[in-house]
């Protein structure tokens, strides 16, 4: 078997074949000439299909042994277009009950207008998910690790589940990528991803994909696609490809890095929780080590991503405290980029999913998502040591407030 490595610089991918260019030239043409009225061009016009956009299309899919993928201009264009493809009215549908805000916002406000039902499930509990299964039931979508508390979902067991039913699975596997985590491999029928984070890597562009070896689905994909007008830009398409070649190395680093970093924050007082997949302590350890193994070339053990979620003692304010002027770590609604980021859910990512939906999972206004990015650790470490004094000073003011009102 090809190594990701090698996979993610040649995969798809040929010389030009009228230039011999090795990096694909962008293709800026809306309108492609035919020879004839038979129909069998390669391209018609760039609301279909684009050269530049199948040579990223082409990558995606041999990095899951799986035809070209499906890409479009953002992740949410994909979600949006994979649902839509596979929903008619009167339809239900089951999801993660820990899940992206703009996943839960589609659900909710959109779909539903059009008479498809929902049910937000723990999938992390196979027994749960089999529950809420019903006759209308179409499809199955988890996003594992979730966003932002990266809960597990055991794949394999919810692609049983899914089987059993006659229903495909989709799987978000945006936070994790074909380097750590293979779905298709586990019984998943659609890999889910915002190429907009790690596949990019360098904030430099949006972009979605959907990868699936199911050839009908597709065909299904790309014909919505076509006439909801969402496809992927010539542009992002060729900057993406730039991304995709140091994808492996890239989050080897960045895994590394966070699993210092998570150590780290475990032994902080002002840190109440933390939940890093790769931590001993995590409630889903086990699962981690089995489900995660992606070891890019000298990874000492499997990696478990790059991104970090911990919860301040001292909720909001503290959290106010510590994201504000940061050296190295950018508070931005985003992640998975060579830059640190952090993010805070209830009031950026999350601000539009129900308080309640929220709290039964866990999104509590301490939360902080930190994605960690390519800088040294230690530089990190004293950036988060200076953001958790603030937080510290915010808490033991207001306990002193506390304490002079009572």
């Amino acid at each position: 078997m090809t190594s990701i490595e090698t996979l993610s610089i040649h995969g798809g991918r040929t010389p030009d074949p009228t230039t011999g260019a090795i990096v694909p030239p962008i293709c800026q043409s809306t309108t492609y000439a035919q020879r004839g009225l038979d129909g069998d061009a390669v391209h018609t016009y760039s609301r279909a299909s684009n050269p530049t956009v199948s040579v990223l299309e082409d990558a995606l899919g041999a990095l899951e042994e799986a035809p070209p993928a499906v890409c479009f201009g953002t992740g949410m264009a994909a979600i949006t277009t994979l649902l839509l493809s596979e929903s008619n009215a009167g339809d239900h549908g089951i999801l993660s009950d820990v899940l992206y805000g703009g996943s839960v916002r589609l659900v909710r406000e959109v779909l539903a207008r059009f008479g498809v039902d929902a049910t937000f499930v723990d999938t992390s509990d196979p027994a749960a998910v089999e529950q809420a299964v019903r006759p209308t039931t179409r499809w199955i979508f988890i996003e594992t690790p979730a966003n932002p508390t990266l809960k597990l979902t055991d794949v394999e067991a919810i692609a049983r589940i899914a089987s059993r039913a006659g229903v495909p699975l989709f799987v978000d596997n945006t936070f994790l990528t074909p380097v750590i985590l293979r779905p298709l491999d586990l019984g998943g029928t659609v890999s889910v991803y915002s190429t907009t984070k790690y596949i990019d890597g360098h904030n430099a562009t949006v972009g979605g994909a959907l990868v699936s070896r199911d050839e009908a689905l597709l065909e299904r994909l790309q014909r919505v696609r076509k006439t909801v007008g969402s496809i992927q830009s010539p542009q992002n398409a060729w900057l993406t490809l730039q991304g995709l070649k140091t994808l492996p190395l890239r989050l080897k680093t960045q895994c590394e890095n966070a699993a210092v970093i998570a150590r780290w924050l475990e032994a902080h007082p002002e840190v109440a929780r933390v939940a890093y997949p790769g931590l001993e302590s995590f409630p889903q350890y086990a699962l981690a080590a089995k489900q995660h193994t992606g070891r890019p070339r000298g990874a000492e053990a499997a990696l478990h991503g790059a991104l970090i979620a911990f919860t301040l003692r001292g909720g909001l304010a503290a959290v106010r405290a510590a994201l504000r002027d940061c050296e190295w770590i950018t508070l931005a609604e985003n992640l998975g980029s060579v830059e640190s980021l952090a993010t805070h859910p209830v009031t950026m990512t999350h601000g539009d999913v129900p308080r309640e939906q929220r709290e039964r999972a866990g999104i509590d206004d301490g939360l902080v998502r930190l994605s960690v990015g390519l800088e040294n650790p230690a530089d990190l470490i004293a950036d988060l040591d200076r953001a958790l004094e603030r937080a510290a000073a915010v808490r033991e003011g207001g306990r002193r407030e506390s304490l002079a009102i009572s």
